[in-house]
């Protein structure tokens, strides 16, 4: 059943207006895929190469639901403590001496180690609860009463280790801590997972979400998000940049230009008032576009062949 915590993503037309005013052109699979997820209470998996809008993806969903977006960074050596929780030890060694000070208190009128060491225990369990404890990002999205979007951020940084720790929370949006038991979610949060597709995910993880591949967008797509997040370039010139971008998709470069990085590019152009692509301009601002010096000179080393082509001259 539908969490009635997002009503606004009740139906894929409605996700595509809606995200579509927050400046997302979604296509209707990726809002498909969105609906379901919500519908089933099941993460989604978005995997494609870097910079065609994953991450966005997320941020975008929490701006639609206005609710907060709860964060994880995955590295290498990503454990529990930086993921799920760890204990306030400031806090606990300050607890440790007002115990000092009242273990005389504590132990008053004890009779016998077994009742002294009864009453010490007593304490104990204070020393690990919830007060003590320091949510972090999993922790934190499932603490949210009005729910959250969870952003799992290029999840195949992280090591298998991590995946199986994942495990539990994508299953049953719950934490078990030894030290106090099982936390289930107040409010299932919108998970989303990230890849770049640097290795293999595991099966088991796999299993619990929802598969989205995003590719580079097509030449249409991507002038309508050109047009939504530049509206004041003109159209000619929007369109001359993007059949551009895709040209220079294909060649061999150490790094296909992102979706932002066109994003970026058309912004340089309106600032320098430009009116149609020409060799000066493009050899002034290449650079905006591609990242490698090496990639910027096979751009321009085919800049006449491309630019006939497309009819861009």
């Amino acid at each position: 059943m539908q969490d009635t915590h997002y009503p606004q993503l009740m139906s894929i037309d409605g996700i595509v207006s809606a995200f579509e005013e927050h400046g997302y052109i979604c296509t209707s699979r990726i809002a498909t895929v969105v609906y379901l997820a919500a519908a089933l209470n099941k993460p989604i998996l978005v995997e494609g190469p870097p910079g065609v809008g994953k991450t966005e993806l997320a941020k975008t969903c929490a701006e639609v639901l206005g609710k907060p977006l709860v964060r994880l960074q995955c590295y290498e050596g990503l454990d529990e403590a930086k993921a799920l929780y760890e204990w306030k030890y400031g806090k606990q060694l300050l607890y440790t001496q007002v115990l000092k000070e009242q273990l005389g208190e504590i132990l008053d009128g004890a009779s016998g180690l077994k009742e002294s060491i009864q009453r010490l225990h007593s304490t104990g369990d204070v020393f690990y609860s919830r007060e003590f404890l320091e949510p972090r990002p999993l922790l934190k999205a499932m603490e949210q009463e009005a729910g959250a979007v969870l952003l799992i951020d290029e999840i195949d940084k992280a090591d298998f280790e991590f995946e199986s720790l994942l495990l539990e929370v994508l299953s049953d949006y719950q934490v078990s801590i030894p030290e106090i038991g099982t936390i289930v979610a107040r409010s299932k949060p919108v998970v989303f997972l990230t890849s770049n597709d640097t290795r293999d995910l595991s099966d088991a993880l796999k299993r619990r979400c929802l598969h989205l591949h995003i590719p580079f967008p097509s030449v249409e797509l991507e002038q309508r998000i050109v047009a939504s997040r530049v509206p004041e370039l003109q159209e000619h010139l929007s369109q001359q940049l993007v059949r551009f971008v895709h040209a220079i998709r294909e060649l061999d470069l150490k790094k296909a230009p992102a979706i932002s990085e066109t994003i970026d590019w058309a912004r340089s152009l309106l600032l320098l008032h430009a009116e149609k692509l020409d060799r000066q301009l493009v050899h002034d601002t290449l650079n905006v576009l591609l990242k490698y010096e090496e990639d910027i000179e096979t751009a321009e080393s085919v800049f006449n062949k491309l630019a006939r082509e497309l009819e861009i001259l």
